[in-house]
């Protein structure tokens, strides 16, 4: 239970951190203000704030995450006219129509909290401010009306606490061109599968190598037909009962073809031929002899390896995407709990199977977000495209129906999957108690 739990939180919590991650990384370098960057969801259990504006959270929940981009949705804080706050005001070199250089005064922080005291901080009932343009903030203080220019790094201490930086609309996502908005919404699923090659790579090193399509025997398990026979690490199997089998293919649809009965295998063996008789006999639900293929084990090798296993996942991932469309049917979806039961089967069976399913989970995750359903990252690049088509984005309130929309589908689909899951896996443990119970009587 606590290897399975582990697992997973891991597992999710780094797929999740390196999507969440490419968002955070090209926004910056598309000079838009990322306000947080958040590793799960719920309650803060971890917040760091770093010196460019951004705060890194972890949240108590290991079933998501996000970037939350200044300009994005409901990002605006609210200052009602009239309300108390205290500002933290500095000297500053500003240029002046009147002289070229001239100290004048700068807000740096504005604290709306009752819980947060700061050091000589000018109190003002607000009466007008513009965070986005202008940047000014005027209220009343000690009776007088004043007017102060806000810094264009200027943070906002909100009514719970959180500081923020202020976004003027230089940094604001509406702000940026077209092209970086895509390439924000696109790194994402980009680093899922930057993340999903490397972790093939990795895996191919802790496997030793990768398995060559040669008809080359790699190993034989001792005890099996195969070792009975004579067979040894090194042989090329050449044909089974007369059939040419070129590659390693080949041998294994003869050889579980053979259903049990004995078959004449042409060894080629250091230039000689010969011929063995071998015995298929039935293991794990198939007919096998007990060889193992031959491994290439070079460094590019193990390198172009992880690539091509990488472009098997991502085929196999579009052809069931493929058959879940022309049929669909919520057994083909899993959620959170059936990646929770393969997290633990993959703990059970090793450092290699974890591997493995982080890199199929990584890939399947770039994809799936690339679907162009409203508040997916594919969602987002449709209304980037709509935009570069019309020379302008949408209202923000169309934008908001649209996203709302897509929010309201992929909450009941990941309810129905859930539920779906749940059931499954009660029905699973039902079976095996059932049949454990028949054992037993």
């Amino acid at each position: 239970m606590i290897e399975t739990l582990i697992t997973f939180i891991i597992i999710f919590g780094i797929i999740v951190a390196i999507h969440e991650y490419g968002h955070l990384w090209w926004a910056k370098r598309s000079k838009i203000l990322v306000r947080e960057y958040a590793v799960g969801m719920g309650p803060k259990i971890f917040a760091h704030q770093a010196k460019d504006g951004t705060l890194y959270t972890i949240r108590i929940l290991p079933l998501g995450g996000y970037v939350r981009l200044a300009g994005w949705g409901d990002d605006k804080t609210e200052i009602k006219k009239g309300q108390a706050a205290s500002l933290v005001v500095s000297k500053s070199e500003v240029i002046n129509p009147e002289a070229e250089n001239s100290v004048s005064n700068i807000v740096r922080r504005i604290n709306l909290s009752e819980h947060v005291e700061l050091e000589e901080a000018i109190p003002m009932l607000i009466t007008e401010y513009d965070f986005e343009k202008e940047l000014f903030i005027e209220g009343e203080v000690f009776g007088e009306i004043k007017r102060y220019s806000v810094d264009h790094d200027a943070t906002i201490i909100e009514e719970d606490g959180t500081e923020v930086r202020i976004a003027p609309l230089d940094v604001q996502y509406q702000s940026a061109s077209v092209f970086h908005k895509m390439l924000t919404n696109f790194g994402g699923p980009l680093n899922n599968f930057i993340l999903g090659i490397i972790a093939f790579i990795v895996l191919t090193f802790v496997q030793g190598g990768v398995p060559s399509t040669t008809n080359a025997i790699g190993q034989v398990e001792k005890g099996t037909p195969a070792y009975n026979a004579g067979l040894k690490a090194g042989d090329k199997i050449e044909a089974v009962n007369g059939t040419k089998t070129a590659d390693w293919n080949n041998v294994v649809t003869e050889i579980s073809g053979s259903k049990g009965k004995e078959l004449k295998l042409e060894v080629s063996r250091s230039g000689k031929s010969e011929t063995l008789s071998v015995t298929p006999k039935k293991m794990d639900g198939s007919y096998r002899v007990g060889i193992m293929q031959s491994m290439k084990t070079g460094f590019f090798d193990k390198i172009t390896g992880g690539f091509v296993q990488a472009g098997q996942s991502a085929t196999a991932i579009f052809k069931a995407l493929g058959s879940l469309i022309a049929r669909p049917s919520l057994d083909k979806l899993g959620g959170p709990v059936a990646i929770y039961q393969l997290s633990g089967q993959a703990a059970r069976a090793g450092l290699p199977t974890i591997i493995n399913l982080l890199a199929m989970l990584s890939i399947n995750l770039g994809i799936v977000n690339l679907f162009p359903i409203p508040v997916l990252d594919g969602g987002k690049i449709v209304l980037n495209i709509i935009e570069a088509i019309r020379g302008k984005a949408l209202s923000q309130e169309k934008e908001s129906i649209i996203t709302m929309v897509g929010v309201v589908f992929m909450l009941v689909l990941f309810v129905a999957v859930t539920w779906n899951d749940i059931l499954r896996a009660l029905s699973i443990n039902l079976s095996i108690r059932l049949l454990f119970q028949k054992e037993r009587s």
